[in-house]
């Protein structure tokens, strides 16, 4: 059994917690930028060990029936469960995220998705198709699936428990192995994470931690003995991914451009309690946040001003403080790009209204009206507490303004009308359109990613195993009848 007092600082390569070969990096908290933890680096040696270890365990794994390996992951929920506590706190202590939103990533979303997984792989259904290319009967062809191999994980700061949760959970219980790279902003609450496996039952070199910066993760997409890649994070990294990984199957969930689309007919107080979680929720750094919000001409000034009493009410500081409805961002790059995009607004003409504090890692709860296409903000992912308010005057205009981004992650549409509902939301490139419901929703059952620059590839429930699995085609013939038949399906030849 594992010590669950104590965290862990090393890499998990082979089953065992041992210091990597590159020294260690700090992890500072956002919120006092005091150094949280010092972890162990790895290199590209400790790569190859990991990799190494992955393939060593993976026939076994894939091996083992499918039930054995659903009982695993439901031991991995139900201890997930028990130490839920500690690492949401270090979540909170690594990331800055609230103390309540950390809760919830890993009561509602982390521990939960090794019980779905487990579901998910025991109606993990094949297909028998039917024979069409001879004139007989004894032919069966069996579609059936079999795990890639060994697949590299590489996950971000934002949901470092849940997105790693999802991805891990529905690898390994497809029969793969893995090789995980944390983001190195939450190295620990991962680790902690990774200590629950061997507890649970889940034999060693099944998931390999390697902790990290950049040259890590690069390490695992180019290695020769990794078969897939999951990848969640920035569009410019993804696609750098994609020309290494080119001809490895790879799930890439990427950036968003948060579309807020609030048409003339809205509840207005509605998609003030929407846009409020679509643009703060951890202080907008959620690639599903609003990140441009385009509000029609006749419900404007009454959203405005609603929104601007809403914001003046958040609770931002300390986000271990029970009380705290907004913490800090997370780092420094995060808060320069915000910073940058706000500042080019300003200069463009933008009217800005900021509430709470502007020091360190703090940024305001910003609220931007007189928004132009031109702005940065409007063109890019801003990843912050900002709230970019363009007026439109009909729902064709949101549809054009919203189809000249490069991004079609997700976007939030309020309306009453069904009709209008039903037709922007087709009109909408988007890999999901959430009708009069915030941006940030999304369902673990059912499938997300993007199209365009968003993304390539589904994930969540039976998506996953969709993407982390290959389809093969078994095909007899019987070759038990004495009928002789005719091998031509039409004839003529």
């Amino acid at each position: 059994m594992s010590d669950v007092t104590a965290a862990p600082v090393d890499a998990l390569i082979a089953g065992k917690w041992v210091p990597g070969s590159g020294g260690t990096f700090e992890v500072r908290s956002p919120h006092s930028r005091e150094v949280v933890n010092v972890v162990t680096r790895c290199n590209l040696s400790d790569v190859d060990h990991a990799v190494a270890a992955a393939g060593d365990a993976q026939p076994a794994w894939a091996a083992l029936p499918t039930i054995e390996r659903a009982k695993i992951l439901r031991r991995i929920h139900q201890l997930f469960l028990e130490r839920a506590e500690p690492i949401a706190r270090m979540l909170t202590a690594e990331i800055g995220k609230t103390i309540t939103d950390s809760r919830e990533e890993v009561y509602e979303y982390s521990a939960p998705s090794y019980n779905k997984a487990a579901e998910e792989i025991l109606r993990h259904r094949g297909l028998s198709l039917p024979s069409t290319q001879e004139q007989t009967t004894n032919k069966r062809l069996v579609l059936g699936h079999r795990p890639l191999g060994v697949v590299g994980i590489i996950t971000p700061y934002n949901f470092p428990t849940d997105i790693a949760s999802i991805a891990l959970a529905h690898i390994i219980a497809a029969g793969n192995t893995a090789v995980w790279k944390p983001s190195e902003y939450a190295p620990v609450s991962c680790a902690m994470v990774a200590q629950i496996f061997e507890d649970a039952g889940l034999p060693p070199g099944v998931v390999n931690v390697v902790q990290g910066l950049g040259d890590v993760g690069a390490a695992i997409v180019s290695h020769d003995d990794v078969d897939g890649i999951f990848f969640t994070g920035s569009t410019k990294t993804g696609e750098q991914i994609a020309r290494a990984a080119a001809l490895k199957p790879h799930l890439l969930e990427l950036g968003g451009d948060g579309p807020f689309i609030i048409l003339g007919d809205a509840d207005v107080d509605a998609a003030v309690d929407g846009a409020m979680n679509g643009c703060f929720y951890y202080s907008g750094q959620v690639c599903t946040s609003a990140e441009r919000l385009l509000v029609h001409e006749d419900v404007y000034d009454e959203f405005v001003t609603k929104l601007k009493a809403r914001a003046a009410e958040l609770r931002i500081g300390d986000p271990a403080d029970e009380a705290t409805q907004m913490g800090p961002l997370c780092n420094d790059a995060t808060l320069g790009r915000v910073v940058e995009h706000v500042a080019d607004a300003r200069e463009r003409g933008a009217e800005i209204v900021q509430f709470g504090p502007e020091k360190d890692l703090y940024f305001p709860a910003t609220i931007l009206t007189g928004v132009t296409e031109d702005m940065l903000i409007m063109q890019e992912e801003t990843f912050g507490p900002v709230a970019p308010i363009m007026k439109i005057s009909s729902a064709e205009q949101a549809v054009e303004i919203a189809n000249r981004s490069e991004l079609g992650l997700i976007a939030s549409l309020w309306t009453r009308d069904l009709a209008t509902a039903w037709r922007v939301g087709e009109a909408l490139p988007h890999g999901s359109v959430n009708i009069n419901e915030t941006s940030n929703y999304w369902d673990q059952l059912a499938p997300f990613g993007g199209t365009g620059k968003s993304g390539v590839g589904r994930e969540l429930s039976q998506w996953f195993l969709e993407s982390f699995t290959e389809r093969k085609l078994l095909v007899f013939d019987l070759g038990d009848s004495d009928v002789k038949y005719d091998r031509r399906a039409e004839g003529g030849w």
